[in-house]
């Protein structure tokens, strides 16, 4: 690729769109909601493994470019210039093969306290009381317990990316990743800009929290998900605090999960803001 490409990983429901709309304040800057690269960049890699026969005419030289051919195809439109953000959760699984396709190539991973984000997905589903999500796959039934057990699984939105987070922080590319909390950006998003921009090796840019645009694509991917306002950001970063709307017990059972807080736990090149 021509244009300067790094990553947008993380958690769910930890600020990945905020902090998308928030670059996007940069001319210079593309960066969305989960585009589809990643699933295009999965299906390129099953097609062209041993599954399919005609694998037998293509090698390693070969399933890298057409890998890269998928992230120019979509972004063919962009100007060359400018620095292009890619989000996605699975991108922390894929570490070892975008090392190699894309050697100065970081990923920014939102986190925050795993209590919160559980709590989050549990406050939106009761604000659509009349809408079944699709996260739960559109079942009716159901509780608390139910969906944070779904939510928190391996192959569940939270759980999922919060093993792959885990996988990334303690592999052997660590050093690629920068930890957003979540509390950082929404109490202090400039100096948390300036230390993304810092990590990144790219010219800072004005940026003005108070005044944010929100992408109107957003809104109907929600409705089609049946979970209106998943994707909302506020038109201003400012601190809310209110009571959680999990069960006691639930909420004491993964507010312990944040390992980022403890740096003790990380490898010295994770860094942290």
């Amino acid at each position: 690729m021509q244009n300067r490409l790094h990553f947008i990983s993380g958690l769910p429901r930890s600020g990945s769109t905020l902090l998308s709309a928030l670059l996007r304040q940069n001319p210079r800057i593309s960066a969305f909601m989960s585009s589809p690269v990643y699933a295009f960049f999965c299906a390129m890699l099953t097609q062209t493994s041993a599954r399919n026969e005609g694998s037998v005419f293509i090698d390693d030289a070969i399933r890298k470019r057409l890998l890269v051919s998928t992230f120019d195809a979509y972004y063919h439109d962009t100007p060359p210039e400018t620095v292009i953000f890619d989000t996605n959760r699975g991108w922390t699984t894929k570490l070892p093969a975008l090392a190699k396709l894309f050697p100065e190539a970081k990923v920014v991973c939102c986190v925050r306290n795993p209590a919160w984000v559980l709590d989050s997905v549990e406050s939106l589903i009761r604000r659509n009381a009349f809408e079944l999500s699709g996260i739960f796959g559109y079942d009716a039934g159901g509780t608390v317990y139910s969906r944070v057990e779904g939510l928190a699984g391996a192959n569940g939105m939270y759980g999922y990316a919060a093993n792959a987070l885990r996988e990334a922080v303690f592999g052997e590319h660590a050093g690629r990743l920068l930890l957003v909390r979540y509390e950082s950006l929404i109490s202090n998003p400039l100096a948390t800009l300036a230390a993304i921009y810092e990590f990144l090796g790219e010219e800072i840019a004005p940026h003005d929290p108070k005044h944010i645009e929100p992408c109107f694509d957003m809104v109907e991917f929600d409705q089609r998900l049946g979970t209106p306002g998943l994707h909302d950001v506020g038109r201003s970063v400012q601190p809310r605090k209110r009571e959680t709307v999990l069960p006691p017990d639930l909420f004491k059972r993964y507010q312990a999960d944040a390992f980022w807080e403890d740096l003790n736990q990380l490898p010295e090149n994770v860094c942290v803001v």
